[in-house]
């Protein structure tokens, strides 16, 4: 008897706290939850231990994950994470267009370039150009007349490659310069970043009006407008 009282006992259900919770609210209780239950029985307090954990916690794993990458980034060495310029017009390439030649070809490289209407170039600016031991022994800034005619040489990259032209030329000239101004000096070790636009073209008279920007680490040094002419106007 002791026996199947035990056995009983066993499997009758363990009463527990939930049981006393029904499975479902009725809509009628929902929607009077204004006047029948505080609002802090649906939204958790924002000052609660558990609010305040939860929030310690996603900030220290955003912390951590920023953190991370900086580390990871402080392991590339800085020689790994400046990209290149790209090439897309090399010094050979620009010396079978320019008949500029040592010492007064200032352009390096072309790394943007659609023929006819724009180009961008860079000026690798070195204590080794001949400019330096003159302008200045003490101080070496590149005078701001060369880096006009290095935007004017980029320009003539634009100007001979000229769809209307039907071929390269072999020589252009400066017919004026407008609104130029300097911004900021270029030393030597800075790279300058030339872009030259053509605004308009005049065939008859062999003219070109550009304009033009060079710049050193994102900021602009020199500006201005450009007027080339190629020489073979016909009036």
């Amino acid at each position: 008897m002791e026996a199947s009282a035990m056995a009983g006992f066993l499997l009758s259900p363990v009463p527990t706290q939930r049981s006393k919770i029904p499975d479902f609210l009725p809509l009628s209780s929902l929607s009077h939850r204004s006047k029948n239950m505080p609002s802090s029985s649906f939204m958790p307090n924002a000052t609660a231990p558990s609010v305040i954990g939860l929030r310690r916690r996603t900030s220290f794993a955003i912390r951590c994950s920023t953190d991370g990458a900086l580390k990871v980034e402080e392991q590339i060495p800085i020689e790994k994470r400046i990209p290149a310029f790209p090439t897309v017009m090399d010094i050979n390439k620009i010396r079978e267009i320019l008949p500029h030649r040592f010492p007064f070809l200032l352009v390096d490289r072309v790394i943007e370039y659609e023929p006819g209407v724009t180009a961008v170039a860079i000026k690798n600016v070195t204590i080794n150009d001949n400019f330096f031991p003159g302008h200045f022994p003490e101080r070496p800034i590149m005078p701001g007349v060369l880096m006009v005619e290095a935007l004017a040489q980029v320009g003539g990259i634009v100007l001979l490659q000229q769809p209307e032209f039907g071929s390269s030329q072999n020589t252009f000239f400066f017919a004026g310069i407008d609104k130029v101004r300097f911004r900021k000096p270029v030393i030597a070790g800075d790279t300058l970043v030339m872009r030259m636009s053509l605004i308009k073209f005049n065939k008859a008279f062999g003219l070109a009006k550009m304009e033009g920007k060079a710049y050193v680490a994102g900021e602009v040094v020199c500006e201005g407008e450009f007027l080339l002419s190629t020489g073979s106007g016909k009036k």
